[in-house]
């Protein structure tokens, strides 16, 4: 059940080795990601969130716009906060939506996962 990003992408070097030493490789994500996509090696279960993809894909560009967007130093604070907040609610929005999937959930207790 990886973090999306750049977590995402350390995370695929590991699980393609795992998959090398003969692994079979599933990987729990949400239908809106940035960049966890299935492969020929690896098997992908998805489940579905309560957002869009340009929703999703606004978190790394708001940060940046916020990071470097001028102001005073508490106005440039209050903006990293609200970013924060905003991209915390996406992120329990996810992890929500993934354990109230009682399918899934099923799938992964029966699947021994």
């Amino acid at each position: 059940v990886p973090v999306d990003g750049s977590h995402w992408l350390s995370m695929r070097e590991l699980l393609d080795m795992l998959q090398q030493k003969g692994h079979e490789v599933v990987v729990v994500a949400p239908e809106v990601t940035m960049h966890i996509k299935p492969t020929k090696t690896i098997a992908i279960k998805m489940y579905p969130v309560p957002f869009t993809q340009e929703e999703m894909e606004s978190v790394p560009k708001g940060l940046i716009e916020d990071v470097f967007e001028e102001g005073s130093f508490l106005e440039r604070v209050m903006r990293l906060y609200q970013r924060a907040k905003k991209n915390s609610a996406l992120f329990l929005a996810t992890c929500s939506h993934l354990i109230r999937n009682k399918e899934l959930i099923r799938y992964l207790e029966e699947s021994k996962f």
